[in-house]
């Protein structure tokens, strides 16, 4: 059975999952699906081809799934696919995906979105990510597991940020971020590798010191960064941590890798 308010407006054929709770004055559309033990507390609007997975709760004034803030956009049936155990705070709001992009934007498990966060269309977001106040990504961006965006900070459409990674406050994200990177400022410089986060997640110190040599190496003034790149995968071919930066290095992107501010390592 599910609790839903007399207030709330939920479309006959909405999917609605055992154990959902609907608040008052929610507004749930004709093609959302709403897995088991779903929350609704209060004013959230669902609109589209939405659907929310099993126990994430929205806060009020949330909006997800309404069209996508893109002038090309024609009515297409494109949809926005949220995970499982999220947390979806006051004021966000998550487009769903474009005919030009894939026709989805997905965003994975057990991620927290914060007051005034934005997902634009298109985008793949990880699980465990966190969205800090205000945090706002444009329309085609990638973003790995265990990311964390800081307040305010902004991502130019199409960047892909690397697993374990972290963006300061009020950051300018133009460029790629490698996994594990952390960077800082407007625009964003790479300012080394996230090791406050790698020691919270439980990597060993051994991992971290590879880390660090690699990221050093690959970061240096020696060469090009393509031959550096080359370098350090033979170095480390056995190491999965600095093999998953290398293989992002490698990766086609349509924007540049962000980089150190001197273009060396640290």
């Amino acid at each position: 059975m599910s609790d839903i308010h007399p207030t709330a407006i939920v479309s006959d054929t909405a999917r609605i999952g055992s154990g959902v709770k609907i608040g008052p004055y929610c507004i749930v559309g004709d093609n959302v699906v709403l897995g088991d033990g779903v929350e609704l507390l209060a004013h959230v609007v669902l609109e589209g081809h939405t659907e929310i997975g099993a126990r994430t709760k929205i806060h009020p004034f949330a909006s997800l799934g309404q069209p996508p803030q893109h002038l090309k956009y024609a009515g297409e049936p494109s949809r926005l696919l949220v995970g499982t155990d999220c947390i979806i705070r006051e004021y966000v709001t998550m487009s769903p995906g474009t005919a030009f992009g894939g026709m989805e934007t997905v965003v994975g498990n057990n991620c927290y979105f914060m007051v005034s966060t934005h997902v634009a269309h298109d985008c793949h977001i990880g699980n465990h990510v966190l969205f800090t106040n205000g945090a706002t990504i444009a329309g085609h961006c990638s973003i790995g597991d265990y990311v964390i965006l800081s307040g305010f900070s902004g991502l130019h459409q199409w960047v892909r940020i690397g697993k374990y990674a972290f963006v300061g406050g009020m950051t300018g994200v133009e460029n790629d971020v490698i996994p594990f990177g952390s960077v800082l400022g407007n625009r964003a410089v790479l300012g080394g590798l996230n090791i406050v986060g790698l020691k919270r997640h439980g990597f060993d110190r051994e991992d971290i010191h590879t880390l660090r040599q690699a990221y050093r190496l690959l970061f240096s003034n020696e060469g090009t960064l393509m031959e550096r790149v080359e370098d350090v995968a033979a170095m480390f071919p056995e190491h999965p941590l600095v093999m998953d930066i290398v293989d992002f290095i490698r990766a086609d992107s349509d924007r540049a890798l962000c980089m150190p501010r001197n273009g060396r390592g640290g």
